[in-house]
């Protein structure tokens, strides 16, 4: 992004200019965010419809990640060497392409590279948002401008699961893409009218390529390596353990390039400060549990418990009902109120939902699997803006780009880990459970052999009825899987609370601010 000094060369808008900024801003914005949940709910029936498992459907989700994640620290460089506005519509446009290229995908690897070619260019969308948006309004109302973006972004993942589920179960899964051509034009081309006369400057800049070319190297054998480890027996596989020293190798070769490159494409030497290498750390490990919980939810909901996909949806979509609500209270106190008090908060919460959710089983209804939910959303309002406060805290304004780019990187990064982390220790703990309640289906069962005998006498033969019977065991294990991972998230989020108190209460930058509401 540009230097600050570039924002005060233009006066903010005023009256309908500002508004119809505001919208066209807020608009882009919601229809990123929403991309980043709307697949969710309907992985089931996109991995069914192009002939795939429900878990290499998940690289949806994860392509679109990494891709964003990528895409993000270039955000800086590329605002500079275009200009914010021809940047931000620039990006606005091909997300538009790209969303309609997913939904012509006529197969899964076609899609999974179309969904990585929309996270890529999504990655300067939502910091430029912020900037531009920032440059709107006032100084004085800056915090009102923050608050009604960081709306924006909690809206999107109330509506990604709901509108997702209703589109798959009603049209089909194609338009869950579709639907963001008719708004990426719109706020492109508003967005054009009104700022391309409030242009940054540029200037040409080098670019460090061998700082890219490891990044993009290390977090893409990363994530294959993740993806790809339960399916070929992780380390038994010649292809997982190349993957693996392709990551560590590349990750170390990153780390010396980037510390001693002059114009580092990262810039790590943010992390010699102790609050921004705990913020980060913290917020981003917390970001990995929760989204690797908001996409197993949904799966198991729909592979194992008989929900469709709008059901599924439902169930996830008041995950921010109360955060909309408590969002603008946090807003307005954090500076306050200590930070790590409102962060220690969340986390609590967040543990008391997982370990609600370790409870479930089989015959839980609709309402049992709700409330955690709803609960849920009060630790959304105290988790991101009081942790982006903490981290952003004591920088100065000229280093809060690279800094906002980072952490949101990490941030990125994990959930696309998270995402892969959880479905493969859902299968692995599924497998281990099947085996040990597997071994109590014997002939000296009498419960065995009492179900046995009332689905043969209901007409099945005996193949049939040992079928149905392994299926009631597929459910439960998944079940008892599904729970393992929830109490160990639980669990996990408690042990967060300690390195939130590591670090060091400071009055918070105005940059915090922007910060925060970048934490979607």
């Amino acid at each position: 992004m540009a230097s600050a000094a570039t924002h005060v060369a233009h006066e903010p808008l005023t009256g309908s200019a500002r508004t119809w900024g505001t919208i066209a801003l807020s608009a882009a914005t919601f229809m990123n965010v929403l991309d980043t949940s709307i697949a969710n709910v309907s992985l089931p029936a996109i991995a069914g419809d192009l002939g795939v498992s429900p878990n290499q459907g998940t690289w949806v989700i994860t392509s679109f990640a990494v891709a964003n994640a990528i895409a993000v620290p270039l955000t800086g460089w590329l605002s500079q060497r275009f200009g914010q506005v021809r940047l931000f519509v620039g990006s606005v446009i091909l997300f538009v392409i790209a969303s309609w290229l997913c939904g012509l995908a006529p197969n899964m690897t076609t899609l999974i590279a179309f969904r990585a070619l929309q996270g890529f260019v999504a990655g300067p969308m939502i910091p430029l948002s912020q900037s531009l948006l920032l440059a709107s309004y006032p100084r004085a109302l800056a915090g009102l401008a923050m608050a009604m973006w960081a709306m924006t972004t909690l809206v999107a993942p109330v509506m990604g699961p709901l509108l997702g589920g209703w589109i798959t179960d009603n049209i089909s899964w194609p338009w869950i893409f579709y639907i963001n051509i008719p708004v990426g034009i719109a706020a492109a081309l508003a967005s054009w009218a009104l700022y391309h006369k409030r242009e940054s400057v540029t200037r040409k800049l080098p670019i460090d390529t061998v700082g890219l070319a490891l990044l993009v190297l290390w977090i893409g054998a990363l994530q294959i390596m993740l993806d790809l480890g339960k399916e070929n027996d992780w380390f038994h596989s010649p292809l997982i353990i190349g993957l693996a020293v392709t990551a560590a190798v590349g990750f170390a070769f990153f780390l010396i390039w980037e510390l001693t490159d002059e114009h580092p494409v990262v810039e790590l030497r943010l992390f010699a400060r102790r609050n921004f290498w705990a913020g980060t750390i913290t917020t981003s490990v917390a970001y990995g549990l929760f989204f690797g919980n908001v996409v197993l939810l949904p799966l198991w909901l729909q592979q194992f418990m008989g929900y469709t996909a709008t059901d599924a949806g439902m169930i996830m979509a008041p995950v921010g009902l109360l955060a909309l609500v408590l969002s603008p209270v946090v807003g307005k106190t954090v500076g306050r109120v200590d930070p790590r008090r409102y962060a220690t908060f969340a986390f609590m919460v967040f543990g008391l939902v997982l370990w609600m959710r370790s409870n479930f089983n089989t015959q839980a209804d609709f309402g049992t699997i709700l409330i955690p939910t709803l609960i849920q959303g009060v630790a959304m309002a105290f988790f991101f803006i009081p942790l982006m406060t903490i981290t952003m805290s004591g920088l100065s304004p000229d280093r809060m780009p690279a800094a906002s780019g980072l952490t949101n990187f990490v941030r990125i990064t994990a959930g696309a880990m998270g995402t892969s982390i959880a479905t493969t220790l859902w299968e692995s703990r599924a497998a281990l459970h099947h085996a040990q309640l597997a071994e109590t289906v014997n002939a000296g069962s009498t419960a065995a052999q009492a179900a046995l005998s009332g689905l043969t006498a209901s007409g099945m033969t005996t193949e049939q009825a040992l079928a149905q019977i392994n299926r009631l065991v597929d459910q439960q294990a998944f079940m008892l899987a599904a729970n393992d991972i929830f109490w160990i998230s639980s669990m996990l989020f408690l042990a967060l609370i300690p390195l939130v108190w590591l670090t060091h209460p400071q009055k918070a930058v105005t940059g915090g601010l922007d910060a925060a509401a970048g934490a979607h």
